[in-house]
């Protein structure tokens, strides 16, 4: 492990996050300050992109305001972030959707992904798939 890394490692706040990828939709829970007073303000969209490693880490989310696409990049790490809920988990073939910016109306829909609760909760974990079972 180099020297930056190390630093890095022991000097970031270790916040329990869910996790989140591009295509899902959060809610991210953010400190402003104005003045002497700070509130809380939610940001709810999609997240675009994860990038980077480590203490540098950020993510894009973009909502639609009033009709017009707004983005905002936020650090993993920041002391700002209240907490982030996970809303919906998406369905998507790539960790960049930048396509979603040009795309308009049902277009601009992501499938969410659905997960059967009884199924997941009573399989064993050494179990095959029943596809690969018939075969």
């Amino acid at each position: 492990m180099n020297l930056i890394q190390y630093v890095e490692e022991k000097l970031s706040p270790k916040k329990q996050l869910p996790d989140f990828k591009a295509g899902d939709t959060i809610t991210v829970h953010y400190k402003i300050k104005e003045g002497d007073k700070e509130r809380v303000q939610q940001y709810q969209g999609i997240v675009i992109q994860r990038r980077g490693a480590g203490a540098s880490a950020m993510f894009t989310v973009r909502k639609i305001s009033n009709g017009v696409g707004v983005e905002r990049v936020f650090p993993v790490n920041s002391a700002f972030i209240d907490k982030i809920e996970l809303n919906k988990q998406g369905v998507v073939r790539r960790a960049r959707i930048y396509y979603i910016r040009q795309a308009k109306g049902k277009k601009a829909r992501i499938e969410e992904k659905q997960h059967n609760e009884t199924e997941v909760a009573n399989a064993p974990a050494n179990a095959k798939p029943v596809a690969a079972a018939a075969e």
